[in-house]
Protein backbone atom coordinates (compact mmCIF):
# COMPACT_ATOMS: atom_id res chain seq x y z
CA UNK A 1 0.00 0.00 0.00
CA UNK A 2 1.63 3.53 -1.25
CA UNK A 3 1.16 6.61 1.49
CA UNK A 4 2.58 8.94 -1.51
CA UNK A 5 -0.85 10.93 -2.06
CA UNK A 6 -2.07 12.31 -5.91
CA UNK A 7 -1.34 16.01 -5.95
CA UNK A 8 -3.57 16.05 -9.33
CA UNK A 9 -5.79 19.23 -9.22
CA UNK A 10 -9.36 18.53 -9.31
CA UNK A 11 -10.37 22.05 -9.69
CA UNK A 12 -12.73 24.60 -7.22
CA UNK A 13 -14.20 20.95 -5.52
CA UNK A 14 -14.38 21.97 -1.70
CA UNK A 15 -14.08 19.48 1.37
CA UNK A 16 -15.75 20.23 4.85
CA UNK A 17 -13.80 17.95 7.76
CA UNK A 18 -16.08 17.87 10.91
CA UNK A 19 -13.84 17.45 13.68
CA UNK A 20 -10.09 18.40 14.42
CA UNK A 21 -9.23 15.66 16.04
CA UNK A 22 -5.49 12.83 14.34
CA UNK A 23 -8.03 11.61 12.13
CA UNK A 24 -10.17 14.39 11.22
CA UNK A 25 -6.78 16.31 10.59
CA UNK A 26 -5.31 13.05 8.25
CA UNK A 27 -8.42 13.36 5.84
CA UNK A 28 -8.03 16.54 5.46
CA UNK A 29 -4.68 16.38 4.20
CA UNK A 30 -4.84 13.58 1.79
CA UNK A 31 -7.53 16.23 0.35
CA UNK A 32 -6.07 19.12 0.22
CA UNK A 33 -3.41 17.21 -1.02
CA UNK A 34 -5.75 15.66 -3.71
CA UNK A 35 -6.46 19.71 -4.47
CA UNK A 36 -9.67 19.86 -3.04
CA UNK A 37 -10.04 23.62 -0.56
CA UNK A 38 -10.57 22.05 2.96
CA UNK A 39 -11.86 23.21 6.04
CA UNK A 40 -12.02 21.60 9.06
CA UNK A 41 -14.35 22.61 11.48
CA UNK A 42 -13.79 22.41 15.24
CA UNK A 43 -16.36 23.12 18.55
CA UNK A 44 -13.67 23.25 20.82
CA UNK A 45 -11.73 26.58 21.38
CA UNK A 46 -8.44 24.08 20.54
CA UNK A 47 -7.84 22.09 17.64
CA UNK A 48 -6.94 18.29 18.31
CA UNK A 49 -9.87 16.45 19.82
CA UNK A 50 -7.93 14.17 22.62
CA UNK A 51 -4.83 15.45 21.49
CA UNK A 52 -5.00 18.27 23.23
CA UNK A 53 -2.03 20.32 25.90
CA UNK A 54 -4.17 22.54 28.30
CA UNK A 55 -3.25 23.90 32.02
CA UNK A 56 -5.64 22.37 34.07
CA UNK A 57 -3.86 22.83 36.89
CA UNK A 58 -1.93 25.22 38.18
CA UNK A 59 0.02 27.84 36.21
CA UNK A 60 3.01 26.66 33.96
CA UNK A 61 1.71 23.15 34.31
CA UNK A 62 0.66 21.48 30.84
CA UNK A 63 -1.33 18.59 30.95
CA UNK A 64 -2.51 16.15 27.97
CA UNK A 65 -6.44 16.00 27.94
CA UNK A 66 -6.42 12.09 25.92
CA UNK A 67 -3.03 10.36 25.66
CA UNK A 68 0.21 11.58 26.27
CA UNK A 69 2.49 8.92 24.78
CA UNK A 70 2.61 7.90 21.46
CA UNK A 71 4.06 4.55 20.06
CA UNK A 72 1.54 4.34 17.39
CA UNK A 73 1.81 8.09 16.09
CA UNK A 74 5.71 7.13 15.57
CA UNK A 75 4.80 4.00 13.97
CA UNK A 76 2.01 5.54 11.92
CA UNK A 77 2.75 4.98 8.32
CA UNK A 78 0.21 8.13 7.09
CA UNK A 79 2.41 10.79 9.73
CA UNK A 80 6.02 8.61 8.41
CA UNK A 81 4.65 10.03 4.86
CA UNK A 82 4.19 13.77 5.93
CA UNK A 83 7.72 14.07 7.78
CA UNK A 84 5.88 15.41 11.02
CA UNK A 85 9.25 16.60 12.04
CA UNK A 86 9.55 18.79 9.24
CA UNK A 87 6.64 20.63 10.62
CA UNK A 88 7.44 20.94 14.19
CA UNK A 89 7.60 17.59 15.59
CA UNK A 90 10.09 16.46 18.33
CA UNK A 91 10.38 13.18 19.80
CA UNK A 92 11.55 12.31 23.32
CA UNK A 93 12.44 9.09 24.31
CA UNK A 94 12.59 7.80 27.83
CA UNK A 95 15.14 5.57 28.21
CA UNK A 96 12.56 2.90 29.15
CA UNK A 97 9.26 3.05 27.12
CA UNK A 98 7.07 1.18 29.81
CA UNK A 99 7.41 -0.49 33.42
CA UNK A 100 5.60 -2.53 35.06
CA UNK A 101 6.36 -2.60 39.09
CA UNK A 102 5.38 -5.67 40.79
CA UNK A 103 5.02 -5.99 44.84
CA UNK A 104 8.49 -7.11 45.90
CA UNK A 105 9.59 -3.45 44.65
CA UNK A 106 10.84 -4.80 41.78
CA UNK A 107 9.70 -4.24 38.11
CA UNK A 108 9.43 -5.53 34.55
CA UNK A 109 10.47 -3.31 31.82
CA UNK A 110 9.54 -3.32 28.22
CA UNK A 111 13.05 -2.49 26.69
CA UNK A 112 13.87 -1.46 22.84
CA UNK A 113 16.71 -3.57 22.84
CA UNK A 114 16.14 -7.38 22.26
CA UNK A 115 19.50 -8.09 24.36
CA UNK A 116 17.99 -6.14 26.54
CA UNK A 117 14.91 -7.56 26.65
CA UNK A 118 15.80 -11.27 26.95
CA UNK A 119 17.97 -10.39 30.35
CA UNK A 120 14.87 -8.44 31.52
CA UNK A 121 12.85 -11.75 31.36
CA UNK A 122 15.22 -14.38 32.07
CA UNK A 123 14.02 -17.72 30.78
CA UNK A 124 11.09 -16.03 29.03
CA UNK A 125 13.26 -13.44 27.39
CA UNK A 126 13.80 -15.89 24.23
CA UNK A 127 9.98 -16.60 24.08
CA UNK A 128 9.31 -13.18 24.33
CA UNK A 129 11.69 -12.48 21.27
CA UNK A 130 10.40 -15.44 19.00
CA UNK A 131 6.89 -13.59 19.81
CA UNK A 132 6.86 -10.23 19.17
CA UNK A 133 10.39 -10.45 16.85
CA UNK A 134 8.88 -11.69 13.31
CA UNK A 135 7.04 -9.06 13.15
CA UNK A 136 9.10 -6.04 14.58
CA UNK A 137 11.55 -6.71 12.05
CA UNK A 138 8.66 -6.77 9.03
CA UNK A 139 6.87 -3.73 10.81
CA UNK A 140 7.04 -1.59 7.77
CA UNK A 141 5.32 -4.62 5.73
CA UNK A 142 2.66 -5.08 8.68
CA UNK A 143 2.05 -2.05 9.74
CA UNK A 144 -0.15 -1.11 6.73
CA UNK A 145 -1.85 -4.55 6.62
CA UNK A 146 -3.22 -4.05 10.04
CA UNK A 147 -3.67 -0.51 10.04
CA UNK A 148 -6.49 -1.15 7.53
CA UNK A 149 -9.81 -2.80 7.76
CA UNK A 150 -10.20 -6.75 7.83
CA UNK A 151 -9.61 -7.55 4.53
CA UNK A 152 -8.64 -11.27 2.58
CA UNK A 153 -6.25 -9.57 0.24
CA UNK A 154 -2.65 -9.46 1.38
CA UNK A 155 0.74 -8.36 0.16
CA UNK A 156 2.25 -10.87 3.17
CA UNK A 157 0.07 -13.61 3.04
CA UNK A 158 2.17 -15.90 5.43
CA UNK A 159 3.19 -12.34 7.91
CA UNK A 160 -0.64 -12.25 8.26
CA UNK A 161 -1.38 -15.61 8.81
CA UNK A 162 1.39 -15.48 12.05
CA UNK A 163 0.11 -12.24 12.75
CA UNK A 164 -3.40 -13.59 12.98
CA UNK A 165 -2.75 -16.75 15.00
CA UNK A 166 -1.16 -14.53 17.89
CA UNK A 167 -3.46 -11.63 17.71
CA UNK A 168 -6.79 -13.10 17.44
CA UNK A 169 -6.68 -15.34 20.71
CA UNK A 170 -7.12 -14.52 24.36
CA UNK A 171 -4.18 -12.69 25.68
CA UNK A 172 -4.87 -15.02 28.42
CA UNK A 173 -4.07 -18.09 25.97
CA UNK A 174 -1.14 -15.85 24.38
CA UNK A 175 0.65 -15.36 27.69
CA UNK A 176 0.32 -19.12 28.64
CA UNK A 177 1.35 -20.34 25.50
CA UNK A 178 4.78 -18.45 25.58
CA UNK A 179 5.36 -17.41 29.44
CA UNK A 180 6.05 -19.47 32.07
CA UNK A 181 7.31 -16.77 34.80
CA UNK A 182 5.32 -14.38 35.76
CA UNK A 183 6.97 -11.53 35.24
CA UNK A 184 6.28 -11.91 31.55
CA UNK A 185 2.51 -12.36 32.03
CA UNK A 186 2.57 -9.37 33.95
CA UNK A 187 3.81 -7.24 31.16
CA UNK A 188 1.76 -8.88 28.65
CA UNK A 189 -1.31 -8.50 30.90
CA UNK A 190 -0.40 -4.54 30.85
CA UNK A 191 -0.10 -4.03 27.16
CA UNK A 192 -3.47 -6.25 26.34
CA UNK A 193 -5.61 -4.51 28.98
CA UNK A 194 -5.37 -1.59 26.77
CA UNK A 195 -7.45 -3.12 24.36
CA UNK A 196 -10.36 -2.35 27.16
CA UNK A 197 -11.57 -6.45 26.46
CA UNK A 198 -11.20 -8.98 29.48
CA UNK A 199 -8.14 -11.15 28.61
CA UNK A 200 -10.16 -14.35 28.48
CA UNK A 201 -11.78 -12.62 25.13
CA UNK A 202 -11.09 -13.26 21.84
CA UNK A 203 -8.90 -10.25 20.22
CA UNK A 204 -7.66 -9.11 23.90
CA UNK A 205 -4.10 -9.85 22.41
CA UNK A 206 -4.72 -8.26 19.32
CA UNK A 207 -3.59 -4.65 20.75
CA UNK A 208 -1.12 -5.52 23.01
CA UNK A 209 1.08 -7.37 20.65
CA UNK A 210 0.81 -4.25 18.13
CA UNK A 211 1.88 -2.21 21.41
CA UNK A 212 4.91 -4.50 22.44
CA UNK A 213 5.80 -4.89 18.34
CA UNK A 214 5.89 -0.83 18.05
CA UNK A 215 7.84 -0.75 21.40
CA UNK A 216 10.68 -2.62 19.66
CA UNK A 217 11.03 -0.67 16.30
CA UNK A 218 9.61 3.08 17.54
CA UNK A 219 9.52 2.91 21.64
CA UNK A 220 7.43 4.64 23.11
CA UNK A 221 7.77 8.32 22.89
CA UNK A 222 6.27 11.63 23.82
CA UNK A 223 6.11 14.85 21.80
CA UNK A 224 7.91 17.68 23.09
CA UNK A 225 5.53 20.05 24.36
CA UNK A 226 2.90 17.83 24.96
CA UNK A 227 0.09 15.64 22.46
CA UNK A 228 -0.90 19.38 21.00
CA UNK A 229 2.86 19.56 19.10
CA UNK A 230 0.67 16.23 16.96
CA UNK A 231 -2.18 18.30 16.28
CA UNK A 232 -0.10 21.43 15.58
CA UNK A 233 2.38 19.75 13.19
CA UNK A 234 -0.36 18.07 11.24
CA UNK A 235 -2.18 21.49 11.02
CA UNK A 236 0.68 22.88 9.31
CA UNK A 237 1.43 19.85 7.04
CA UNK A 238 -2.39 20.82 6.76
CA UNK A 239 -2.06 24.75 5.80
CA UNK A 240 1.04 24.09 3.37
CA UNK A 241 -0.76 22.47 0.63
CA UNK A 242 -3.67 25.15 1.23
CA UNK A 243 -6.55 23.50 4.13
CA UNK A 244 -7.19 25.55 7.53
CA UNK A 245 -8.80 24.76 11.04
CA UNK A 246 -11.76 26.97 12.18
CA UNK A 247 -12.21 26.71 15.71
CA UNK A 248 -15.27 27.57 17.99
CA UNK A 249 -17.61 26.37 14.94
CA UNK A 250 -19.94 23.60 15.90
CA UNK A 251 -21.69 22.32 13.00
CA UNK A 252 -24.52 21.48 14.00
CA UNK A 253 -26.36 19.95 10.55
CA UNK A 254 -24.50 18.41 7.39
CA UNK A 255 -27.51 20.08 5.36
CA UNK A 256 -26.00 23.28 6.45
CA UNK A 257 -22.63 22.66 4.43
CA UNK A 258 -23.92 23.46 1.42
CA UNK A 259 -21.49 24.83 -0.11
CA UNK A 260 -18.70 21.20 0.23
CA UNK A 261 -18.82 18.73 -2.08
CA UNK A 262 -17.67 16.16 0.31
CA UNK A 263 -18.00 15.74 3.88
CA UNK A 264 -15.65 13.70 6.24
CA UNK A 265 -17.00 13.67 9.86
CA UNK A 266 -14.31 12.80 12.69
CA UNK A 267 -17.38 11.94 14.97
CA UNK A 268 -18.82 8.34 16.75
CA UNK A 269 -21.77 7.04 15.14
CA UNK A 270 -24.42 8.73 17.57
CA UNK A 271 -22.82 12.08 16.77
CA UNK A 272 -23.29 11.00 12.76
CA UNK A 273 -26.79 9.74 13.07
CA UNK A 274 -27.26 13.23 14.81
CA UNK A 275 -25.34 15.52 11.66
CA UNK A 276 -26.49 13.51 9.07
CA UNK A 277 -30.35 12.73 9.35
CA UNK A 278 -32.39 12.25 6.84
CA UNK A 279 -29.68 12.22 4.45
CA UNK A 280 -28.62 8.29 5.36
CA UNK A 281 -31.44 5.65 4.64
CA UNK A 282 -33.27 5.04 7.93
CA UNK A 283 -32.02 1.23 8.12
CA UNK A 284 -28.00 2.98 8.30
CA UNK A 285 -29.71 5.43 10.90
CA UNK A 286 -30.73 2.23 13.04
CA UNK A 287 -27.72 0.99 12.80
CA UNK A 288 -25.45 3.72 13.74
CA UNK A 289 -27.61 4.47 16.97
CA UNK A 290 -27.43 1.04 18.28
CA UNK A 291 -23.10 1.15 17.71
CA UNK A 292 -22.14 -0.17 21.32
CA UNK A 293 -19.43 1.95 23.22
CA UNK A 294 -17.13 0.93 25.06
CA UNK A 295 -15.58 0.88 29.05
CA UNK A 296 -15.06 4.50 29.82
CA UNK A 297 -11.87 5.83 31.77
CA UNK A 298 -11.61 7.81 35.29
CA UNK A 299 -8.26 10.15 34.71
CA UNK A 300 -6.75 12.00 36.67
CA UNK A 301 -4.07 15.50 36.24
CA UNK A 302 -1.63 16.11 38.75
CA UNK A 303 0.72 18.89 39.25
CA UNK A 304 3.48 17.70 41.52
CA UNK A 305 5.93 19.14 43.86
CA UNK A 306 8.65 16.34 43.01
CA UNK A 307 9.07 13.08 41.05
CA UNK A 308 6.80 10.23 42.13
CA UNK A 309 8.58 7.99 44.28
CA UNK A 310 8.69 5.04 43.24
CA UNK A 311 9.92 2.02 45.18
CA UNK A 312 11.32 0.45 41.95
CA UNK A 313 13.78 2.68 40.52
CA UNK A 314 13.56 1.68 37.01
CA UNK A 315 10.00 3.60 37.34
CA UNK A 316 11.48 6.93 37.39
CA UNK A 317 13.26 6.05 33.57
CA UNK A 318 10.08 4.97 32.18
CA UNK A 319 7.96 7.73 30.59
CA UNK A 320 4.58 5.19 30.80
CA UNK A 321 4.23 3.15 34.38
CA UNK A 322 1.43 0.35 34.25
CA UNK A 323 0.20 -0.74 38.11
CA UNK A 324 -1.83 -3.73 38.47
CA UNK A 325 0.42 -6.45 39.75
CA UNK A 326 0.78 -9.57 37.96
CA UNK A 327 -1.21 -11.20 35.69
CA UNK A 328 -4.31 -12.39 37.47
CA UNK A 329 -4.96 -9.26 39.44
CA UNK A 330 -4.64 -6.98 36.45
CA UNK A 331 -7.22 -10.03 34.57
CA UNK A 332 -9.70 -9.33 37.38
CA UNK A 333 -9.75 -5.84 36.93
CA UNK A 334 -10.21 -6.04 33.64
CA UNK A 335 -12.70 -8.82 33.81
CA UNK A 336 -14.99 -6.55 36.28
CA UNK A 337 -14.88 -3.62 34.05
CA UNK A 338 -16.62 -5.69 31.39
CA UNK A 339 -19.20 -7.17 33.76
CA UNK A 340 -19.94 -3.40 34.60
CA UNK A 341 -18.31 -3.20 37.66
CA UNK A 342 -15.82 -1.26 39.49
CA UNK A 343 -12.54 -3.02 40.49
CA UNK A 344 -11.50 -2.16 44.06
CA UNK A 345 -7.74 -2.64 42.23
CA UNK A 346 -7.83 -1.30 39.02
CA UNK A 347 -5.45 -1.44 36.49
CA UNK A 348 -4.03 1.74 36.29
CA UNK A 349 -1.89 3.74 33.38
CA UNK A 350 -0.11 6.51 34.67
CA UNK A 351 2.08 9.05 32.54
CA UNK A 352 5.17 10.81 33.82
CA UNK A 353 6.07 13.11 30.87
CA UNK A 354 7.93 16.07 32.70
CA UNK A 355 10.52 13.69 33.67
CA UNK A 356 11.95 13.97 30.35
CA UNK A 357 10.45 17.48 28.55
CA UNK A 358 11.22 19.75 31.31
CA UNK A 359 8.78 22.08 29.19
CA UNK A 360 5.68 20.75 30.86
CA UNK A 361 6.17 21.97 34.25
CA UNK A 362 8.19 25.07 36.06
CA UNK A 363 11.18 24.25 36.89
CA UNK A 364 11.47 21.79 40.01
CA UNK A 365 8.37 20.75 39.50
CA UNK A 366 6.79 18.07 37.46
CA UNK A 367 3.47 17.05 35.83
CA UNK A 368 1.63 13.25 35.38
CA UNK A 369 -1.52 11.36 34.86
CA UNK A 370 -3.65 8.33 35.18
CA UNK A 371 -6.24 6.70 34.83
CA UNK A 372 -8.49 3.59 35.29
CA UNK A 373 -10.80 1.39 33.20
CA UNK A 374 -14.55 2.35 34.51
CA UNK A 375 -17.85 0.58 33.59
CA UNK A 376 -19.63 3.12 30.51
CA UNK A 377 -21.08 6.56 31.43
CA UNK A 378 -19.51 5.79 35.17
CA UNK A 379 -20.13 8.02 37.74
CA UNK A 380 -18.26 6.49 40.70
CA UNK A 381 -15.41 8.64 41.98
CA UNK A 382 -12.32 6.39 41.96
CA UNK A 383 -9.87 9.08 42.98
CA UNK A 384 -9.02 6.87 46.76
CA UNK A 385 -9.03 3.71 44.67
CA UNK A 386 -6.53 5.02 41.91
CA UNK A 387 -4.52 6.55 44.47
CA UNK A 388 -4.22 3.57 46.76
CA UNK A 389 -2.31 2.06 43.36
CA UNK A 390 0.04 4.49 42.90
CA UNK A 391 0.62 4.66 46.55
CA UNK A 392 0.90 0.94 46.55
CA UNK A 393 4.15 1.07 44.47
CA UNK A 394 5.16 4.63 45.17
CA UNK A 395 4.95 5.59 49.10
CA UNK A 396 4.27 9.20 50.02
CA UNK A 397 3.01 10.16 46.72
CA UNK A 398 0.34 11.63 48.11
CA UNK A 399 2.89 13.81 49.69
CA UNK A 400 4.10 15.14 46.45
CA UNK A 401 0.22 16.48 45.01
CA UNK A 402 0.49 19.89 44.37
CA UNK A 403 -3.08 19.82 42.51
CA UNK A 404 -5.04 17.46 40.98
CA UNK A 405 -7.86 17.86 37.76
CA UNK A 406 -10.57 14.79 38.04
CA UNK A 407 -12.23 13.60 34.67
CA UNK A 408 -15.13 11.59 35.34
CA UNK A 409 -16.28 9.69 31.76
CA UNK A 410 -19.04 12.11 31.61
CA UNK A 411 -16.41 15.43 31.55
CA UNK A 412 -14.41 13.82 29.01
CA UNK A 413 -17.37 13.64 26.90
CA UNK A 414 -18.02 17.44 27.77
CA UNK A 415 -15.07 18.58 26.51
CA UNK A 416 -14.57 15.99 23.49
CA UNK A 417 -17.99 14.84 21.88
CA UNK A 418 -16.39 12.23 20.77
CA UNK A 419 -15.17 10.40 23.84
CA UNK A 420 -19.06 8.92 24.59
CA UNK A 421 -19.73 7.48 28.41
CA UNK A 422 -15.81 8.39 28.63
CA UNK A 423 -15.15 5.59 26.21
CA UNK A 424 -11.49 6.72 24.57
CA UNK A 425 -11.31 4.09 22.17
CA UNK A 426 -14.30 4.65 19.66
CA UNK A 427 -16.35 1.34 20.55
CA UNK A 428 -16.23 -2.16 21.66
CA UNK A 429 -13.36 -3.62 19.83
CA UNK A 430 -15.34 -7.58 20.23
CA UNK A 431 -14.95 -9.50 16.98
CA UNK A 432 -18.49 -7.97 15.94
CA UNK A 433 -17.12 -4.75 15.64
CA UNK A 434 -13.97 -5.44 14.95
CA UNK A 435 -15.05 -6.49 11.65
CA UNK A 436 -17.29 -4.10 10.66
CA UNK A 437 -16.46 -0.71 12.02
CA UNK A 438 -19.00 1.03 12.28
CA UNK A 439 -21.48 -0.51 10.03
CA UNK A 440 -20.24 -2.91 6.84
CA UNK A 441 -19.91 0.58 5.05
CA UNK A 442 -16.92 0.99 7.33
CA UNK A 443 -16.51 4.23 6.32
CA UNK A 444 -18.73 5.19 3.69
CA UNK A 445 -22.76 6.32 3.83
CA UNK A 446 -25.59 5.92 2.03
CA UNK A 447 -24.79 9.33 1.25
CA UNK A 448 -22.66 9.38 -1.17
CA UNK A 449 -20.93 12.83 -0.46
CA UNK A 450 -20.44 12.38 3.30
CA UNK A 451 -17.95 9.74 4.84
CA UNK A 452 -16.92 9.28 8.69
CA UNK A 453 -13.21 8.77 9.63
CA UNK A 454 -13.61 8.75 13.56
CA UNK A 455 -11.45 5.82 15.70
CA UNK A 456 -14.70 4.47 15.35
CA UNK A 457 -13.88 3.00 12.35
CA UNK A 458 -10.60 0.84 11.54
CA UNK A 459 -8.09 0.42 12.92
CA UNK A 460 -9.84 1.95 15.76
CA UNK A 461 -8.41 3.97 18.68
CA UNK A 462 -5.00 5.63 19.04
CA UNK A 463 -3.21 8.77 17.52
CA UNK A 464 -1.75 7.36 14.20
CA UNK A 465 -4.22 9.39 11.87
CA UNK A 466 -4.91 5.75 9.43
CA UNK A 467 -8.74 5.89 9.62
CA UNK A 468 -8.56 9.51 8.08
CA UNK A 469 -5.88 8.47 5.61
CA UNK A 470 -8.20 5.27 4.56
CA UNK A 471 -11.58 7.35 4.82
CA UNK A 472 -10.24 10.33 3.07
CA UNK A 473 -8.44 7.88 0.24
CA UNK A 474 -12.15 5.80 -0.26
CA UNK A 475 -13.68 9.36 -0.24
CA UNK A 476 -11.42 9.90 -3.29
CA UNK A 477 -12.30 6.91 -5.57
CA UNK A 478 -15.63 6.77 -4.86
Amino acid sequence: MSFEISTRTTGKRRAAVVGSGPNGLSAAIVLAKAGYAVDVFEAQPEPGGAARTLPLTHPGFLHDFGSAVHPMAAGSPFFKSLDLPSHGLEWIHSPIPLAHPLDNGESVCLRRSWDEMEQELSHDGKAWRSLIGPFAEHWNELAPEVLRPVSLRTNHPFLMARFGLFAVPSAKRIADWFFRGERAKALYAGLAAHSFLSLDETLSSSVGLVLAIVAHVEGWPIPKGGSQAITSALINALNANGGQVICNHRVERLQDLVDYDLKICDVTPRQLERLAGSLLAESERENLLTYRYGPGVFKVDYALSSPIPWTAPDCSKAATVHLGGKFDEIAASEAAMRRGEHSEHPFVLLAQPSLFDPTRAPAGKHTAWAYCHVPHGSEKNMLPILEAQIERFAPGFADCVLDRHIFHPADLESMDANLVGGDINGGVLDVKQFLFRPTSRIYATTAEDIFICSSSTPPGGGVHGMCGFHAATLALKK
